[in-house]
């Protein structure tokens, strides 16, 4: 699947004197209906959906019912943030709105442009009840609680699926809604994509959190009734894991949490990971500010080790484009969305890639890039191990060291497991796991598996200095 980030016509530069930033990554929105004109026509649009799906690839939309782009204006405090007013000091109205001259009608559809269908207290503190009410970065937020705003997005996004024929949606900012509008909008999207003939259309919600701690994410599958959502408690994992030094414990600790989801464990394998993003930042950028003294061999090793554990472990894989060419970046937002085609953008064109001596001042479409390569024969691995796609996980071994983390993924159909091992570790090692009583020899998905089964039960594990594998019991 192709997850498109914002494709909607969008506000280019918004704040005030002094304060102006550039709307680049979608998320300022004006026109909910169509898509912004500097990415193509509808025609064009519709011709990449239609490419895709006759390759047998989905296309999932980012889409936004939070907020919309800064346009409303406060008489208290014009052309700058106003800081959040709560309920209990400001019951009633907090501030004063009003549309700036010559922007009334910027909004469609129409009803967007009512500023009473918006909350009107001020910027976020990201704490409380102002993590909902409150404007996220200044942006124009909806009242979600109003019923005529629920029915607006529902006909928005309804209509995005039967013009287009869509395969699912990425929400953004999705705990910063009020829980009931998802409990009513997710299951009128899920709807109207059946009355299309639309199957196994997946909507995924943005839970952001920098701690390694499931329940955060999996409260909001409870309290929302969202079907899915982004897994940032794992992201986290491998981060700790893999870049900042911490035992393998960790991992154990975030999978023992997949209980805490509605459905537990069978709802913990549609969750989609990622190991870095457009927000947050590169794995590349966590591997170099977590180990400054790593080489560049150890470097893309570390890179190598988290993709794998991206693509082995429970979960739907989703790479962040560039990461398989070796992007890497020097922290997150601006700094994270470099081109793949030649950038004019100084800051990108100085980083040093991981895993090749380009940079992005040339195109970055190098499939014999040793993470590209590395991407494909994951992929491969998955394709060809129903235990890798959906098979339940059972941890092994785990340390409170960095070191050896296993797990094994049990076929859905036969029981039959795929050992998945990872050395975190500079150092190569040698261990002994337990495995199911019934796997009496292993072969290779992917890396070494040249270890022994001592005897029933027992499986030595071998593995180079961040080294990872695949092995498939064979009987």
């Amino acid at each position: 699947a192709i997850w498109l980030g914002p494709i909607y016509h969008n506000k280019a530069v918004q704040g005030g004197p002094g304060y102006e930033s550039a709307g680049y990554h979608g998320y300022w929105i004006t026109d909910f209906t169509q898509a912004d004109p500097h990415f193509g026509s509808e025609a064009e649009l519709r011709a990449f959906i239609d490419a895709a799906h006759g390759r047998g690839m989905k296309v999932y939309l980012d889409i936004i019912t939070n907020h919309t782009a800064d346009v409303i204006d406060f008489r208290e405090c014009p052309q700058m943030a106003c800081p959040y007013r709560s309920k209990a000091d400001y019951p009633g109205k907090a501030y004063t709105p009003f549309i700036p001259a010559g922007e009334e009608k910027v909004k469609f559809p129409d009803w967007l442009n009512d500023v009473t269908l918006y909350h009107n207290r001020g910027s976020s503190t990201f704490e409380g009840e102002s993590s909902q009410l409150g404007d996220f970065a200044s942006l124009d937020d909806l009242d979600t609680e109003n019923p005529r705003v629920v029915q607006g997005f529902i006909e928005i996004y309804g209509e995005w699926i039967d013009r287009y024929r869509v395969d699912g949606f990425r929400i953004d900012t999705a705990k910063h809604v009020n829980p009931e509008f998802w409990q009513a909008f997710a299951p009128a999207m899920l709807a109207r994509a059946k009355a299309q003939g639309i199957p196994h259309f997946h909507i995924f919600g943005e839970v952001y959190t920098g701690e390694v701690d499931p329940l955060l994410t999996a409260r909001w599958g409870h309290i929302a009734e969202l079907p899915s959502v982004l897994d940032f408690a794992f992201a986290n994992a491998v981060k700790a894991t893999v870049a900042d030094g911490k035992g393998t414990d960790v991992l154990e600790r975030l999978f023992d949490g997949d209980v805490l989801y509605p459905g537990g464990e069978d709802y913990a394998l549609q969750l989609p990971t990622f190991i870095g993003n457009h927000d947050m930042g590169r794995v590349g950028h966590f591997i170099r500010a977590g180990q400054p003294k790593a080489d560049d061999g150890e470097q893309l090793a570390r890179a190598k080790l988290a993709h794998a554990m991206l693509f082995l472990l429970r979960g739907i894989p989703t790479v962040y484009y560039g990461d398989e060419q070796g992007f890497a970046g020097r922290g997150g937002d601006q700094d994270a969305r470099q081109d793949m085609f030649p950038s004019q953008t100084k800051s990108y064109n100085d980083d040093t890639l991981i895993g090749t001596k380009a940079t992005t001042a040339v195109s970055n479409f190098d499939r014999a890039h040793p993470l590209y390569v590395l991407v494909k024969q994951l992929s491969a691995a998955r394709a060809q191990s129903a235990a890798l796609r959906s098979g339940r996980q059972v941890t092994r071994f785990a340390s409170p060291k960095p070191g050896l983390f296993a797990a094994s993924r049990l076929d859905p159909a036969t029981g039959r497991e795929v050992l998945v091992v990872f050395n975190t570790s500079n150092q190569p090692l040698q261990a002994n796991v337990v495995v199911d009583a019934k796997s009496a020899r292993f072969r290779s998905l992917i890396g070494p598996c040249a270890g022994t089964v001592r005897e029933l039960g027992s499986y030595r594990v071998v593995l180079p200095a961040f080294g990872f594998a695949a092995c498939a019991a064979t009987e």
